[in-house]
């Protein structure tokens, strides 16, 4: 039997395992203007394309990366010191949304992009 190896996913996207999400992001858009899948369609190209975004896939949702880290034997990202004041007195105070098991999932924060309106049309 063969052992396949995997990439190490922060080769495949040019940056540094501490690198941050913004860092992930543009290296992703990067490599995805230069390999066009949409104008380049050979085979190699399509492969390297799909490389790239099953790496940026994992990397760019924390727990996934978090979980790719714990399995490469690499270190989790070096964390931040901790605030000093009154955000420092409640350890949920940095989180976003609560997951209460059996609860639903939470929603997602509303975002309203630009209105198209003609002149004459009733809203």
């Amino acid at each position: 039997m063969t052992r396949t190896v995997e990439p190490d996913l922060y080769a495949v996207l040019g940056v540094a395992p501490s690198a941050t999400a913004e860092v992930i992001t543009s290296a992703f858009r990067r490599l995805a203007w230069e390999l066009r899948p949409d104008t380049r369609v050979d085979a190699v190209t399509a492969a390297r394309f799909d490389e790239v975004r099953a790496a940026y896939e994992t990397l760019r949702d924390p727990v996934r990366r978090a979980a790719y880290d714990r399995s490469h034997d690499r270190p989790s990202r070096p964390r931040h010191r901790a605030p000093s004041g009154a955000a420092a007195a409640s350890p949920l105070s940095r989180l976003r949304y609560l997951f209460v098991p059996g609860g639903t999932a939470p929603e997602p924060p509303l975002r309203a992009g630009p209105v198209h309106w003609e002149p004459g049309e009733r809203p």
